[in-house]
Order: structure tokens, then sequence, then C-alpha cells
């Protein structure tokens, strides 16, 4: 894997690179602290809260369909959670980890005022993408030889792969909606994407209940629903970028987004891999619960946990989002303190709202089940289960957050091999383990999987920690010089 930036753990060595007069003032005292939280604070939430917002209804879009398949019957639930895991997760996590490469690239390009290249990112990635759905068609085709190759049960398959060949045109709309998302959000203009997902989730609501449940369609009428409002909110933010409102950001499309595309390949498949390293870990949870005994309880379960746990991760990606713009941002306009400190607020925000939200849910432990599961035995067991879904929404609502760090920063390819070693090497063989040779089940699984996050988290910290973040601010230089088509400076790498 080839990356665009320095190794993080490189930096930590001195440099000459001596940031802008606009950056923050060293901190040195508890007073100093306390003014400059407050004050990074509010440019955080300003980003962080729409940023919350947009990831949780864009989330609950899927959420919604998978609370009324569980209302159809216990295989229409199989087979909607292991289609939205496995085969929308897997094309989810390439699509959004190809597109946020223009976190890095357009946030550092907006802070050092190249407004101009920012469309011509977003199209070169929409290119990029489009041809990358083409060639992920095929998992969505062979769905159904693939699950039973993977040893999921012949009934949860073939309904799965059918859910599946109907889910094609949301692969589509994941093409063209996230170098959308990232081109806004470098731009902090992200409370129109708040507004257009949260009126396009009310609309899937109704129309899911009306379909699925009222007109009894189903699982075919919950995926008519689920492409149409993915395209809506592709429709409706394109209408908004060409209606002029992002100033010099948009020129209208261009030849350009044709040229230096491999280039843009290579970072946009370092950042591909670092996130979907992170999003197929706990799609292989719900995998591996299809071969314990009792399979389609277990995945029922399993998926009512982690439909949760998502809804609380987009949480965490909303801080994810806000804090690669700050980093990205204040690095492309060489105020290295200030990326410095932002990432001590968003982590301490970020396990506070972790805290607040499993508090919530162990208080709320007998009633929530029953929402997601007719099923008083898959109740039962999601019950069992919520002590480690609660440890898991605060472990998982930091680890998102530092992801940003490294996504603003450009560091995907160096946190990609960190997220093997954690979560593949260690995470899940130690999750195996437990469940299996140590017959602790779906407990045991999760253990282990959710100890290789822990691990993986507190590397994390640690790179955040060693970095040198004056000379993050020189690279950052020379990386808008090298994509916006200028000489680069000395020591480009």
């Amino acid at each position: 894997m080839e990356s665009n930036a320095e190794s993080p753990l490189l930096t930590s060595k001195s440099a000459h690179f001596t940031g802008d007069l606009e950056d923050i003032p060293p901190i040195n005292g508890i007073n100093d602290f306390f003014v400059q939280f407050g004050i990074e604070s509010k440019k955080l939430w300003y980003l962080a809260f729409p940023a919350i917002f947009t990831s949780v209804c864009q989330y609950s879009l899927g959420a919604v369909t998978q609370t009324f398949a569980g209302h159809v019957g216990t295989l229409d639930l199989a087979a909607f959670s292991v289609e939205n895991s496995v085969i929308a997760g897997f094309s989810f996590g390439i699509m959004m980890g190809m597109g946020s490469a223009l976190e890095t690239l357009c946030g550092q390009a907006y802070g050092a005022g190249q407004l101009d290249m920012l469309g011509i990112y977003m199209q070169r990635s929409w290119v990029i993408l489009f041809f990358s759905a083409l060639f992920m068609m095929i998992f969505y085709i062979f769905a159904t030889p693939l699950l039973l190759l993977l040893g999921q049960t012949e009934a949860i398959s073939h309904a799965a792969g059918k859910m599946a060949l109907w889910m094609i045109p949301q692969l589509f709309a994941y093409a063209f909606n996230f170098p959308i998302a990232k081109f806004l959000q470098a731009q902090s203009k992200i409370m129109v994407m708040a507004y257009i997902a949260a009126g396009t989730l009310v609309v899937h609501t109704f129309f899911s209940w009306l379909f699925m449940l009222k007109l009894g369609w189903g699982l075919f009428g919950g995926a008519l629903v689920l492409n149409l409002s993915w395209w809506i909110m592709v429709i409706a933010q394109m209408i908004y970028i060409l209606s002029g409102t992002c100033g010099r950001a948009w020129s209208g499309f261009s030849w350009a987004a044709f040229s230096g595309l491999w280039g843009f390949v290579k970072l946009s498949m370092a950042s591909a891999i670092m996130l979907c390293l992170e999003i197929w870990y706990f799609m292989v949870l719900v995998l591996f619960a299809g071969y314990l005994k009792n399979a389609e309880i277990a995945v029922d379960a399993l998926s009512v946990c982690t439909n949760i746990l998502g809804w609380v991760v987009m949480v965490a990606i909303g801080f994810n989002a806000a804090i690669s713009v700050r980093v990205s941002n204040e690095l492309g306009a060489a105020h290295p303190r200030t990326a410095k400190f932002s990432i001590v607020v968003v982590v301490i925000s970020s396990f506070v709202v972790g805290v607040l939200l499993a508090g919530i849910l162990v208080i709320f432990r007998h009633q929530y089940p029953a929402i997601f599961a007719e099923s008083i035995e898959v109740q039962q067991v999601v019950y069992a289960l919520t002590p480690l879904l609660a440890a898991c929404i605060i472990i998982n609502n930091i680890q998102p957050a530092l992801s940003g760090v490294a996504i603003g920063a450009g560091w995907q390819a160096v946190i990609a091999y960190i997220n093997i070693t954690c979560y593949y090497v260690f995470g899940i063989p130690l999750g195996l383990a437990l469940g299996f040779a140590a017959n602790w089940g779906v407990k045991g699984i999760w253990i282990g999987m959710m100890t290789g996050t822990a691990v993986q988290t507190l590397v994390l910290v640690w790179i955040c920690y060693r970095t040198n973040w004056d000379k993050e601010a020189s690279m950052a230089e020379n990386r808008i010089r090298k994509w916006s088509g200028q000489k680069e400076v000395e020591g480009e790498q």
C-alpha cells in the first residue's frame, strides 16, 4: 500500500516549520486550558452537531427498514441484517472510505484558501467511485453463492441474495453521495446536509411503514423505499451545489477531473482500506454469529445490538467529520497548535457523550429490546448483551473521532496497517477463541473483538501524542502544492 503522506510516527523528529501568527498561543496553565477549550468547543460543535444529526439520519434509513423487517418475520430480519451488514456494509465501507480522501485534500485546500480545486477534487472522486461501483456489482449479483460459501444457512443466503439484487441502485447512490458530503463538509456547509437528511428520513419512515407493513410488500417494499431515499438525498444535495451557493468551490464540470486520476486513486484506496477495516470489523461479528447454534436467533439478537451501536457510531462519525475538518483546515492554514488542541477537545467531548448514551441504554435495558424484535427469545438475548453493548458504545464513540484526526492529517495508509494488526491479527482471533473454543458464544466473540478496538484506540492516542504537529502543517503545505499542480517544495515525499 502506497501512502501520500509521511508516517506520523516519523514526524516526532524536530522540524523547522513555524506556524502562522493566528495560531493559538501556547497553553501554560489551567485557566488558559479552559479558555481555549471553550473557544475550540464552539468551533467543534458548530461542525459536529449537524454532522452527527446528518449521520444519524442517514444511518437511520437502513435501521428503520431493519426495524420494520423485524416485525415482518425472523427470516426477513435475518436476511436484511445480513444483506445490510455484509453486502451493503462491504460497499458502504469502500465508498465512504474512498470518498474520505476528499476530507484530507478538500479540507487542507480550503484551509489554504485554494477553493478552486474543491470542485475538481469532487469530480475526480465521482469518476473513481462510479467505476468502483460497477466492479462491486459483482458482489450484489452473486450474493447468494457468496453467503453460502461463507457458511450462512441456505434460507438466509437466498433471502439476503434476493435483497442484494434489489439494492443495487443504493450502491450507485453511495458513489455520488460520499464525495458530495466531503466537498460540503470541507467548507463547513453541513446544515444543508442535515436538513436534507432529516426530510428524507421522515418520508422514508412513513413509506417504509406503508409499503412493508400496511400494504404487505415486505422486504421488496423496504428495498424500493431505501433506494429512493438515498437518491433523493443525492439529487437534493446536487441541486444545492449547482445553485451557486458554493462560490469558487464549484465552477462547473471540468475535464481536469480526468487528469491525475492514478495518484488520486492511490490516496482514495488508502482511505478506503483504513475505513473499511473498521466497518467490516463489526460486519464480521454478524457473520460469525451465523455459525453458532440456533443461528437465526443469534444473528437477530446481534443485529439488534449492532443496529443500536450503529446509531451511536453515527454520533461518533459526526465527531469524525468535524475533527477531520478542523485538523485539515488548521493544518492547511498553518495552525499546528490549534490542530493539536482540537484533538484534545474532541476526545474529551466524545468520551462524555459516549458515557451519557451508554447510561441511557442501561437505564432502559428492560424496555428497548421489544422495540426491535417480536421474538421473546431474541429480546432475552439482547438484554443479556446490554452490558457489553454499553461498554462498546463508550469505546466506539472515541475511536472514530481519532480516525477523523488521521484523515484530516492524511495518515490513512499508516492507520490501515494499525487496523489490520489490532483488529484482524489480534481482535478477531481472540473473539473466535472466546466464542467457540471457550464456548462463550456471542458474548465471547464480541468481547474479543471489542478488546481489539480498545487496543487500536490506545495506539491512536499514543500516535497523536507523539506527533510533531509543526511538521504536519509543513507537510500539508507540500500536499496542497502537489495536488493543485504547483511546483512541489523541497522535502515532499
